[in-house]
């Protein structure tokens, strides 16, 4: 069997595959190799590589099965020709993001943001903070991310609400959502995009949300009615630690720069340098699982 790989992976990455597959290379610019268009497995190119893996797509006729190195996968499904399983990378993220969302709630409550932008200033900005401890987190989807962020926030001493697409035990359905957000110190959207997601959180469920009350977004930014979002920060309503926007990257005067009560990072809480070892850790696995006939990890149905 041909596996199909981005030519950027270190060949490191590369070993451990059973006996009987052969790696391909999807070049940046280069013509693709008789090997690689007769691939059955690909591991998808994200950023700029993606756009030459959706050109040559037609081309690989022997195409099966796709697998990200992403959670999210809005950006490539609508490039993928019917027939194609497509597998996302959940799992691969959760340390990186749910140490980013910890690390994002800590910082917000201890307003380092405020304190670092005092010392650039030479001001002595002394003010009382809050507690983490006793605080109510609400997570708005709970996949792997949001366990793996309870897990850590646990020991801070924090209640949970969960709130998904599908009810299950100890799990709300997202239609309790408007009536569960009073109750929330934290807010944490963990959404992934889809048509049923756009713009879900939208104003009203921002004024449902306690004064203050601290909102962290590390699903998508189109999961979020951006205007109404900015409204809200502007009448200090609530506070932003966010990951993502929409539009991305955040065009030049975009309020969400320079607002009060905003700290945003350009997307990176997956980008760690452990990412591709745990993301093909994950390949290796589901190449096994192809070749047994067995069913894969993580196909993608109904958009995630």
């Amino acid at each position: 069997m041909i596996l199909l790989v981005p030519e950027s992976i270190e060949p490191r990455l590369l070993e451990g595959f059973p006996e009987g597959v052969e790696v391909a290379f999807l070049p940046r610019e280069a013509p693709l190799s008789a090997q690689a268009l007769e691939a059955e497995f690909a591991v998808a190119p994200y950023g700029s590589g993606a756009r030459r893996f959706f050109a040559e797509l037609p081309r690989l006729k022997h195409l099966k099965v796709v697998q990200t190195l992403t959670a999210g996968v809005d950006w490539i499904l609508p490039h993928l020709p019917p027939g194609l399983v497509l597998c996302d990378a959940a799992g691969v993220h959760d340390v990186p993001v749910s140490e980013w969302i910890v690390g994002a709630v800590l910082g917000a409550i201890k307003r380092f943001p405020e304190f670092r932008d005092a010392q650039r200033e030479g001001r002595w900005a002394y003010r009382w903070v809050d507690d983490l401890e006793g605080s109510t987190v609400l997570f708005v989807g709970y996949g792997s991310i949001a366990r793996a962020t309870e897990q850590r926030l646990a020991p801070f001493g924090v209640a949970f609400i969960r709130v998904a697409r599908t009810a299950r035990e100890g799990v709300h359905p997202i239609a309790d959502l408007l009536h569960l957000l009073p109750q929330a110190d934290i807010v944490i959207n963990l959404l992934p995009y889809t048509p049923q997601t756009h713009r879900l959180i939208g104003a009203e469920h921002l004024a449902q949300m306690k004064p203050g009350a601290l909102f962290v977004n590390a699903g998508r930014g189109k999961t979020v009615d951006q205007e109404a979002l900015v409204e809200a920060i502007r009448a200090q309503r609530l506070c932003l630690v966010t990951d993502v926007t929409d539009p991305e990257p955040l065009p030049e005067g975009h309020p969400l720069w320079s607002l009060p009560g905003v700290f945003l990072t350009p997307h990176m809480a997956g980008s760690t340098h452990k990412l591709f070892e745990r993301g093909f850790r994950l390949v290796r696995e589901q190449v096994a699982r192809y070749l047994r006939k067995e069913p894969l990890k993580n196909v993608v149905q109904d958009g995630y």
